[in-house]
């Protein structure tokens, strides 16, 4: 299977069951809910499922009326793993985040296999969504389950990969447009999995293995985080040298061809871009390579953070303070704009630097009122209101993420000085300092 397929649905509609309801798995199960699949909805977090029972949404971009379906529809929703051992096809959509050393942390995925082994029915069809390195379908969901339950894969039991291209806040592309790469472990695997997603979304891209397929996923992030450490890095020189980068940018951009703009910023974040670029340089090494370029980038994309709060502490020298004691609001901390999804975000970067360094912070985020429970980072803060009072009260705000629903003209009007890290803001206002 290499050539790309428009969805022509050739076997019946199957069932389909989902473990994990986050930013994946929730649009995923609506998905299903809205071609009118049977479908369950499983997650570990009972609070979750008491949310879509209830009709509400704990996704920003995903509101409440389009949850409203899972009731309208056949879609049961389970903090049951048991309760999938009916359904035809089941999509593991869980996290795979990097440990403490940088490594690959793939016990999301280890601990859903293995719950779900004993469960298991001859015929069903197991997906692998979550991003990881090439190989990983085949030894950590494929072998474990042939080896538990003694299933022929391929002929007792079928495994594939299809890597989620989630990107939340799109307004352009979403889970039944983007198209979907498709592979399985054998050709019959690749088959059943395939015919699955046809009924899911759009258009379907079958490619040869699953290996291929896990590649890809990371070939494509790691693409973002090499052009965004390339354009983090100009910026920094650009800086320098007197020049704004962003009127670099746009001037390069108006060639029509063999240029693709890229916007720097303090950082990067999301699920995706920080973390995939690890998983292919730790595989690489088992292979003797070293993934220099890749690297890189990644540092210079790690950097950003520390750089910016430079460019905060030179901006207060030059107004006789200091960062300790001073007042400082950082402005937006998801890791992109519109969206509230503060995973890996450069933003909570800064608040852990202004806290280190005595600052009294706050932050605003009309998307995140209060700051949630992260794995690696606690703040005991709420969204402080944007208003003319409070900007007349701060030393300096760091514009971190550029929100559309900001009033900026506030902004401008009343906060002493703002390290703009996005390039929102004009360039030639005397408050305003471009990082």
């Amino acid at each position: 299977m290499t050539e790309p397929s428009t969805s022509h649905p050739t076997y019946p509609p199957p069932r389909v069951g989902i473990v994990g309801l986050g930013y994946v798995g929730l649009p995923l199960l609506l998905r299903c809910a809205e071609r009118g699949l049977p479908a369950v909805g499983f997650d570990i977090d009972e609070s979750k499922i008491q949310a879509l029972q209830t009709g509400r949404s704990y996704i920003r971009h995903i509101g409440d009326e389009r949850i409203a379906i899972l009731q309208q529809r056949d879609v049961g929703l389970t903090a049951q793993i048991s309760d999938l051992s009916q359904v035809d096809a089941i999509l593991i959509c869980v996290p795979t985040p990097l440990n403490v050393n940088r490594e690959p942390d793939l016990s999301y995925v280890e601990d859903t296999v293995t719950a779900l082994i004993p469960h298991l029915q001859p015929g069903q069809t197991v997906v692998l969504e979550s991003t990881t390195y090439p190989g990983t379908t085949e030894e950590l969901v494929a072998a474990p389950i042939a080896a538990a339950r003694g299933f022929t894969v391929g002929v007792d039991i079928f495994v594939g990969y299809s890597p989620e291209r989630e990107d939340p806040g799109n307004i352009s592309f979403n889970t039944a447009t983007i198209p979907k790469l498709v592979s399985g472990v054998t050709p019959a695997c690749g088959e059943k999995a395939v015919a699955i997603y046809a009924h899911i979304v759009e258009k379907v891209v079958p490619v040869r293995s699953t290996k291929v397929a896990e590649m890809a996923k990371l070939l494509e992030n790691i693409h973002r985080a090499v052009n965004i450490g390339l354009v983090n890095e100009m910026k920094i020189a650009a800086d320098g040298m007197g020049i704004d980068i962003h009127e670099v940018i746009d001037a390069a951009a108006s060639k029509p061809f063999g240029f693709v703009p890229y916007r720097p910023g303090p950082g990067i974040g999301g699920h995706c871009i920080p973390i995939d670029p690890f998983y292919l340089t730790w595989k690489a090494r088992e292979y003797g390579v070293h993934t220099r370029f890749v690297e890189l980038a990644g540092e210079v994309n790690s950097a950003m953070p520390d750089w910016v709060m430079g460019k905060v502490v030179q901006a207060l020298n030059e107004q006789g303070k200091a960062v300790k004691g001073s007042r400082i609001l950082v402005l937006g901390l998801a890791y992109k704009k519109n969206i509230d999804d503060l995973r890996m975000s450069p933003s909570v970067m800064l608040l852990e630097r202004l806290r280190d360094m005595g600052a009294a912070f706050s932050y605003h985020d009309p998307h995140v009122p209060r700051f949630p429970k992260l794995r690696e980072h606690s703040f005991e803060l709420e969204s402080t209101a944007l208003t003319a009072e409070t900007l007349k009260q701060v030393d300096c705000v760091i514009l971190s993420t550029d929100h559309d629903e900001v009033d900026y003209e506030l902004l401008l009007a009343h906060a002493p000085l703002i390290v703009d890290t996005r390039g929102r803001l004009p360039r030639d206002l005397p408050q305003v300092v471009r990082a």
